[in-house]
């Protein structure tokens, strides 16, 4: 028996060895790990040209973190730094990969001191992703209801609601749009670049506004249709020297007189008078306008002006009116815009009017 015991002794040993790995090796692991980790800076970013041109942006990105993620390549396992967004910080998209967006980014918004960077798209919605979820539709930045200019009051709840609304409610109203729709004067021809209207042999020249004529250049104008309603023949006026674009109403009988103009394509309900068109503002949001047209001084009453803030209008001569208090639009996010192969998404809102509002 006592010829075991150094055998036994000795398997014990071998084991407990074999069963734990070195704490010299655990060590030396740790140590690897933390040379290899390596601490960056905006600086250690790649230097690019500035943007000075918001045009030649393909897109930009949002976010609504109060801090984001920058990386060095589009990849998770890259350098990366956290990085606390400011107020004024602008996020440029030039560039897309599976997981990642590449900006260029002004550091302390200074153009001369801009890097590429790469950010996830998980923190981020680029410009043709927006979407009305989370606006507040009803923030108005002014209005005007009648002879009333208010700057103080932020709300639309003083007028009627707002809502958005499916693509579905949005097609099946449309079929009960109540507004007219315009249709061309036959009798109205383009003829040596200028519109005439021809009756009974006699040819009449419908000469653009004047008021809108420009010292850089003649107008352009597009004849749009005829109000039966109102009994004027609409064109829209416009040049590439001016932002803005006119549609201008015109008699035609017994002489061509300019009577009025909108600052949109007009919506026309018969039986009211009602002159009504929506259109992105230049500064902020979208302008909604209900004027009344009176024939006799060839002017319109000033009804109501909204600018909403949160929303620009897609395509202003789809709006038309289901009912005399429910106007339906197409329109997309403020900040919303197309990119390469990307198209906005667009939404659907509805106004409803409180009832005897004028």
């Amino acid at each position: 028996m006592k010829t075991l015991y150094p055998f036994v002794i000795s398997t014990l040993v071998v084991t407990f060895v074999g069963c734990n790995p070195s704490p010299k090796a655990t060590e030396t692991s740790k140590e690897t790990a933390e040379v290899t980790k390596k601490i960056i800076t905006l600086t250690d970013f790649k230097k690019i040209k500035g943007v000075d041109n918001i045009q030649d942006v393909p897109f930009q990105l949002f976010t609504k973190l109060d801090s984001v993620h920058f990386f060095m390549a589009p990849s998770k396992d890259a350098d990366h730094l956290k990085v606390a967004k400011n107020k004024l910080d602008n996020y440029y998209g030039f560039e897309e990969f599976d997981d990642f967006y590449a900006i260029h980014f002004s550091i302390d918004n200074n153009i001369s001191n801009s890097i590429e960077a790469f950010v996830l798209k998980s923190e981020f919605t680029a410009s043709f992703d927006l979407t009305l979820e989370g606006k507040d539709l009803y923030e108005i930045r002014s209005s005007l209801l009648k002879k009333t200019q208010d700057f103080k009051n932020k709300s639309f709840r003083k007028f009627g609601t707002i809502a958005e609304v499916s693509a579905q409610e949005f097609k099946t109203a449309s079929k009960n749009r109540i507004d007219e729709v315009l249709v061309k004067n036959p009798k109205v021809k383009l003829k040596d670049g200028n519109w005439v209207y021809t009756e009974n042999g006699k040819e009449t020249t419908i000469v653009q506004h004047e008021n809108v004529h420009t010292e850089d250049g003649m107008l352009s104008n597009e004849y749009i249709g005829q109000s039966p309603t109102l009994n004027l023949e609409i064109f829209k006026e416009e040049s590439p020297e001016v932002y803005d674009m006119y549609y201008s109403f015109y008699t035609i009988k017994p002489e061509v007189n300019f009577r009025t103009f909108t600052g949109g394509y007009p919506q026309i309900i018969p039986g009211k008078n009602w002159i009504s068109y929506v259109n992105s503002n230049n500064d902020v949001g979208s302008d909604f306008t209900i004027n009344k047209y009176a024939e006799q001084v060839s002017d319109q009453e000033n009804l109501l002006y909204i600018n909403f803030t949160n929303f620009k209008i897609a395509d202003h001569k789809k709006a038309f009116w289901a009912d005399n208090d429910t106007f339906y639009a197409e329109v997309f996010p403020t900040n919303s815009a197309p990119a390469k192969g990307k198209n906005q998404k667009t939404a659907y809102i509805k106004i409803q009017l409180k009832p005897n509002l004028f």
